[in-house]
């Protein structure tokens, strides 16, 4: 056997059952109020189904509530990206201009 591929890392297995279980899971701790592992749910989402774009969305709103200002942008734009007819679009290229303009403003102050 190759050594170099016994020594490889694991690569994240497509999943889309545990993206869905990794969803729920991580909605649950946003209503218990515990968003760091709520944030880790639907990153793991994100790793077992590669292009969709809920567990972005979530994702977004996560690291909106512990203040993680970019990383929100960042999360909301790939929701958008993934799926740009989303009903709710507007209302996410809203969040993200506001935000936007948070992170500037605090730029400015430094």
């Amino acid at each position: 056997m190759d050594s170099a591929v016994s020594s490889a890392p694991d690569q994240p297995q497509w999943d889309p059952l545990r993206a869905e279980k990794d969803l729920d899971v991580g909605k649950y701790y946003m209503k218990r109020g515990d968003v760091d592992a709520a944030i880790d749910r639907f990153e793991d989402a994100t790793i077992a189904k590669p292009g969709y774009a809920i567990p972005f969305l979530y994702l977004g709103e996560a690291y909106e509530k512990k203040g993680k200002k970019k990383p929100a942008v960042k999360a909301y734009q790939r929701y958008l990206d993934l799926y740009p007819h989303a009903e709710d679009g507007d209302k996410i290229r809203k969040k993200i201009e506001k935000l936007n303009k948070e992170i500037d403003k605090e730029k400015t102050k430094m």
